[in-house]
C-alpha cells in the first residue's frame, strides 16, 4: 500500500509546472496512491507460467496462394494512355526545367 503525501504532489505539480491548490492537492494525493495501488495490482497477477501477449485475440492471417497469371504487355498497357513515348506513359511536367 503506497502512501502518497501532500509534499509529494506538491513536488510533482511543481516539476510538471501546474498550479494546483492546496483543496488539489488533497484529492490528487488520493487519486494517485488508488492508482499506484491498481498498478502493484496488476503487478502481483504477471507469474512465470502466464506467456506474454502481445494481443487479447489471436490474430491469424489469410493469405491467398501466389499463382502467377498473364498481365498485360507493354503495347496493352498503353493503347488506353492519352499519350505515349518511348514505351512509357508521357505525363505533363509538374516541375520546373532542371538548372
Amino acid at each position: 500500500m503506497s502512501n502518497i503525501s501532500r509534499d509529494e504532489v506538491a513536488h510533482l505539480a511543481r516539476l510538471a509546472r501546474l498550479a494546483v491548490t492546496d483543496e488539489e492537492l488533497d484529492v490528487f494525493a488520493g487519486q494517485l496512491d488508488q492508482i499506484l495501488d491498481s498498478v502493484a495490482k496488476v503487478g502481483e497477477v504477471a507469474t512465470d507460467d502466464i506467456p506474454p501477449t502481445s494481443h487479447a485475440v489471436p490474430l491469424t492471417n489469410t493469405f491467398r496462394p501466389d499463382v502467377v497469371r498473364p498481365g498485360l504487355s507493354q503495347e496493352q498497357a498503353l493503347a488506353g494512355a492519352p499519350a505515349a513515348e518511348e514505351g512509357r506513359f508521357r505525363v505533363p511536367r509538374i516541375l520546373g526545367e532542371e538548372q
